[in-house]
This record gives C-alpha cells, structure tokens and sequence, in this order.
C-alpha cells in the first residue's frame, strides 16, 4: 500500500444551506463548489448509474489539511439518519481539535446543538491527556472536540 494521508471526510446533509451554516460556524469555509453531477464513470465509482447532489468542500481556516465534503444528495435521496449509537460498526465520529474546550462547548449549546454527554476527561498511563465533548450537527452527524492537556 501506497497511502500517504486523509485527503477528505464526506458528510451527507438533507439540507446544503443549513448544515453549510453550521460548519462554518465551526470555523470551516468554502473552498470549491462540487458539480452537482459528473460522468457516468463517477457515478458508476460512487454505486449510482447517475446522480444529482449539491455539495461543496470546506477546510478548516488556518489549518488547510483538514477537509470535509459536504453533500446533500438530490437524487437519488436518502433520509435516514445517522447512526443512533456511537457502538455501531464503521465511522462513528469525526474528532476536531479545540483549544478552548470550555468555551466552544458554552457556545454550542447557546446555538441549540445537540451535546451527546458531559465532556470527560480521557487518563492514559494513570495521567490526565484530553478532554472531550460529542456533540451533534444537523442531521445527527457526530462531531467531537477534543482539547489536549
């Protein structure tokens, strides 16, 4: 194997605008608008014979290699949630890294986002490492900040 680094996370959205929002609110921007359909061989390599979405890809400002591709697929939709649990096999969160653990955490929470527990404190080798808090975007997603003691 050849692989060299992350180059994307993709996120599925029912709603491009409001979730668009929401990551910017994390500190994400635009950066290129993803063409609402492609070839056949693109579809073909996503298991579609032909598909329609609007999406973009957003980076973390100030820190370039940290992508997400933001997608609300169009056709054909799917609106199921995401998984209920974090137990379920696959990806179950996508951890950011915050300074100010605390202070990302009040302003979540005054803008209505859904926090999954109480941060906690993760101990490695009987010393406190990181703090963590999951949290939920818009379609229920999982979203986690970690912040590094």
């Amino acid at each position: 194997m050849n692989v060299q680094g992350l180059v994307h996370v993709n996120v599925n959205c029912s709603d491009f605008d409001r979730s668009r929002a929401f990551y910017e609110s994390l500190g994400f921007e635009l950066f290129l608008e993803v063409p609402p359909t492609n070839t056949a061989e693109v579809a073909g390599a996503v298991g579609f014979s032909d598909y329609r979405l609007r999406g973009g890809l957003f980076r973390l400002k100030g820190h370039p290699p940290l992508v997400i591709d933001l997608l609300e697929w169009r056709e054909p939709r799917d609106d199921e949630a995401p998984y209920s649990r974090l137990n379920h096999l696959g990806i179950a969160r996508i951890a950011l890294a915050t300074a100010d653990l605390d202070a990302d955490l009040a302003e979540l929470r005054a803008a209505g986002v859904e926090v999954v527990g109480e941060p906690a404190t993760v101990v490695w080798e009987g010393r406190p490492s990181s703090r963590f808090v999951c949290f939920k975007d818009p379609d229920g997603t999982v979203l986690e900040l970690v912040e590094t003691l």
